[in-house]
């Protein structure tokens, strides 16, 4: 299997490298801006050029509501579907979705061969330039479940808790990991049948107050 974070300080210091070009088509005062055009970088050339240093063809295009920013297959027929983040480092909080729990359990059920990634990148704005601080590139499986949480979002949007503070499983099991997954999501499902229990009460009563006028 590809080792996916020996290419992040290539990739690390490719944007660097790039920075200014980077910095030129986005507004520096708006995440979004910064995350597309990083994003847009990475597909090309920075991604194509390291990878195939590694004998790999990467794809970039999808429809607009694929879950990969960038893919690719290793020698392995391994298919890696890459989500890009990117972190301001000058905020306190940033909690950004990674991936509908669903459509993560399709993924990885239909092909073991399948591997959700994540490759986040952390920057500083510092004047009119952009400082890539540090880049994380690894499978979902390996983000710690002490650092992320799911959120109410369709079935269940698994979310990194806050970008600032990640943590990460040396020894990764797939098993493991979406097991405990199912476990966490059983408890979350409890929890928003209780709040829909409590919604429904409360405009029960509201349909009693207006039938009573």
């Amino acid at each position: 299997m590809f080792d996916l974070e020996s290419v992040s300080q290539d990739i690390l210091c490719a944007l660097n490298d790039n920075s200014q070009q980077i910095a030129n088509k986005c507004s520096l005062s708006s995440p979004r801006s910064v995350g597309d055009a990083v994003q847009e970088y990475l597909a090309d050339p920075i991604f194509p050029d390291i990878l195939s240093r590694h004998g790999i063809d990467v794809a970039t295009e999808f429809g607009r509501r694929a879950m990969e920013d960038i893919a690719f297959k290793d020698s392995d027929n391994n298919y890696y579907a890459v989500d890009v983040k990117t972190h301001n480092l000058d905020t306190d909080f940033n909690m950004p979705n990674l991936i509908s729990v669903k459509r993560l359990s399709t993924f990885y059920k239909n092909d073991d061969n399948n591997h959700f990634c994540i490759l986040i990148v952390a920057y500083h704005v510092v004047d009119a330039a952009i400082l890539f601080e540090n880049c994380h590139f690894k499978q979902i499986e390996s983000f710690s479940w002490d650092c992320l949480t799911i959120g109410a979002l369709g079935w269940g949007q698994i979310q990194i808790a806050n970008a600032n503070n990640l943590s990460f499983i040396i020894q990764t099991c797939r098993k493991s990991w979406m097991l405990t997954l199912c476990d966490k999501l059983s408890s979350f499902y409890d929890e928003e049948i209780a709040k829909i229990g409590e919604r429904k009460a409360w405009f029960s009563s509201t349909k009693s107050y207006w039938e009573s006028k």
